[in-house]
């Protein structure tokens, strides 16, 4: 599909029902997260830290580590 024939997928809006229905689920999660316990809310807060360090996207690119150290000791000079 080339970018022109994408463009009209592109700008498509949600309803204003699944608007609607999304705000209430973030009322009713901010809602239930505020009758929690600083304990409970830690726990919830270091669980979501695992998930987003386990969900890290690497792009394909190649991790380029530090060159290893030349630990061969030199040649002495030929006659």
């Amino acid at each position: 599909m080339s970018a022109f024939e994408a463009d009209e997928w592109a700008q498509a809006m949600p309803s204003r029902e699944e608007i609607s229905r999304v705000r209430r689920l973030i009322d009713r999660v901010t809602t239930d997260l505020d009758q929690l316990t600083a304990e409970d809310r830690a726990q919830i807060e270091h669980a979501v830290t695992l998930v987003r360090q386990s969900r890290t996207v690497h792009l394909g690119m190649p991790s380029v580590g530090q060159p290893l150290p030349d630990v061969r000791p030199p040649r002495p000079p030929q006659p």
